[in-house]
């Protein structure tokens, strides 16, 4: 299996958010309310699934990777135009988080910004997804080896290993707790 697999099936994941996200946006909209636990749970969900360990195998490994190597310059520049895009997720998940924070607190006017938001995470992702899965996975993979290739599975593997390890040892932490620094072998 080339190291792009789990990547794509990391997207078909992703991909299920998609109308999650829009019936809660119908709900706003129609009901002028939201539901906050779902939108705690699609932060927490971009945060872990979508962007640490998705985006981060893409940054941390691929990219990393593929920067060692000689790229054509449409990949080079569609390369630049994912991790652009991997920010702005990561800013618009943040500006949800202080959205729903702020509704939270009684300002009515965020229901409004978590709907707009929420919008912005719709639009931002199914493109995203597609340029990856067909303008981009297939043909970095020819920069690699076989070997190389099975060095980035095996890398993919550890990354997710350790990243149920992270996100909990950081809920202790955010907790007040010193979280205990465990290395995997």
């Amino acid at each position: 299996m080339k190291p792009i697999g789990p990547l794509m099936w990391e997207h078909r994941l992703i991909e299920q958010i998609v109308p999650l996200i829009r019936k809660e946006i119908d709900r706003i909209e129609n009901e002028r309310m939201s539901d906050i636990a779902f939108i705690e749970t699609a932060v927490d969900f971009f945060r872990t699934y979508a962007d640490r360990t998705h985006h981060g195998k893409e940054e941390d490994i691929l990219f990393r990777d593929l920067m060692k190597k000689t790229l054509s310059a449409d990949h080079t520049r569609i390369m630049r135009e994912l991790t652009a895009e991997h920010m702005v997720a990561r800013t618009t998940v943040r500006a949800l988080l202080e959205a729903k924070s702020d509704f939270m607190r009684g300002n009515h006017d965020a229901l409004k910004a978590i709907a707009k938001l929420l919008h912005d995470l719709v639009n931002l992702y199914p493109p995203h997804i597609e340029k990856e899965d067909r303008q981009f996975f297939f043909p970095v993979m020819d920069y690699f080896t076989k070997t190389e290739q099975g060095a980035m599975m095996d890398e993919f593997r550890e990354f997710d290993r350790s990243m149920i390890h992270e996100k909990y040892r950081g809920i202790i932490e955010s907790l007040g707790g010193k979280g205990v620094k465990i290395k995997l072998t």
